[in-house]
């Protein structure tokens, strides 16, 4: 079974760099390699050389993640921008009582997805009269899935979905038989393809350009938080860099090896796997409008109520990504 480990915190304190305490940040995320960077700024103490300390969970779905953070328990989370696009046009599902006025901050990767299936399926034409999970039906990467099966020419009468979770849920339930495919973002796509399931393909080889994880928060949260919102920019900044560097990668290993309770050479596949220069995270961290649009398409097509969406900039704000980087 995949256990997920969580650290609370960095190891040096910050108020040794600025003698005071440092600022808590609270934030939330998916299982998947996006959290690697986050890991490594605790660890290596780039976060407290800022001045904030991030406390990170883990959500178990996107619905749940959503209320959190638009009930302020959380400042920041790590999700996919459609979960920002949603909710603002009002076609999350959620059931929130005000529109949240979520905005996305900075750019994490392109989802990283595959669409993973039983041993037995060869295509994704296939997966016809077969059960597919997702996180939820209307948000997330639900429609990703949907236009997958669309232009391999299934309907999608031609499917049962299964609302079962996040994608640590996904993975379990797929491993268990209880689903026939699943979306599944790197490194859990890794592991069920290395227990004998079948990478059908890659999200962007099947739709093209995609935006997937951002940084996303309330607006009215982010101006009162700017200062530690640019300080955790800063310090997840640094941690890319330090991955990047290939003399850092036995080190980053075993990190991944400890958080996701991984043996060596699959923490090794996993860094790999993020590290890709052309398919893994975005090492400037800036949103990538051309997948912007991508989701925006989608929405336009699957989202209920029907809306015609075409405008990035009203989902995103790229001042706090320049301030923290240009200080």
């Amino acid at each position: 079974m995949l256990r997920l480990v969580v650290t609370f915190g960095a190891l040096g304190p910050a108020e040794r760099v600025f003698g005071q305490s440092p600022k808590r940040l609270r934030v939330v995320g998916f299982a998947g390699a996006s959290n690697v960077p986050l890991w490594v700024g605790q660890e290596r103490g780039f976060f407290a050389q800022q001045g904030v300390e991030p406390v990170f969970e883990i959500t178990p779905n996107s619905v749940e993640m959503v209320r959190n953070l638009y009930e302020g328990r959380f400042d920041l989370a790590f999700s996919s921008i459609d979960n920002v696009i949603a909710y603002d046009e009002g076609q999350g599902e959620a059931g929130l009582t005000s529109n949240p006025d979520f905005v996305a901050l900075f750019g994490i990767d392109d989802g990283m997805l595959s669409l993973v299936a039983a041993p037995e399926i060869r295509s994704i034409a296939d997966l016809k009269g077969k059960t597919v999970s997702i996180d939820a039906m209307t948000t997330g990467f639900a429609f990703v899935l949907r236009a997958m099966l669309a232009n391999a020419g299934l309907a999608e009468a031609d499917v049962v979905f299964s609302k079962v979770g996040g994608g640590a849920q996904r993975l379990q339930a797929l491993l268990r038989g209880e689903q026939t495919a699943t979306l599944l973002n790197a490194p859990l796509d890794g592991m069920a393809v290395s227990k004998g399931f079948v990478r059908l393909a890659t999200a962007r080889s099947a739709i093209g350009p995609l935006q997937g994880g951002v940084g996303m928060t309330r607006r009215d949260a982010a101006a009162r938080m700017r200062d530690e919102l640019e300080a955790f920019i800063r310090g997840y900044r640094e941690a890319i860099q330090w991955l990047a560097q290939p003399a850092n990668r036995g080190d980053a290993a075993d990190c991944i090896g400890r958080h996701m309770r991984v043996g060596r050479d699959e923490a090794l596949q996993v860094y790999d796997r993020l590290l890709d220069p052309s398919n893994g995270i975005f090492r400037d961290m800036r949103i990538s409008r051309e997948g912007v649009d991508t989701v925006l398409r989608l929405r336009s097509i699957y989202g209920i109520p029907r809306k015609s969406l075409s405008d990035p900039d009203r989902y995103i704000d790229a001042s706090y990504l320049s301030r923290a980087l240009n200080k």
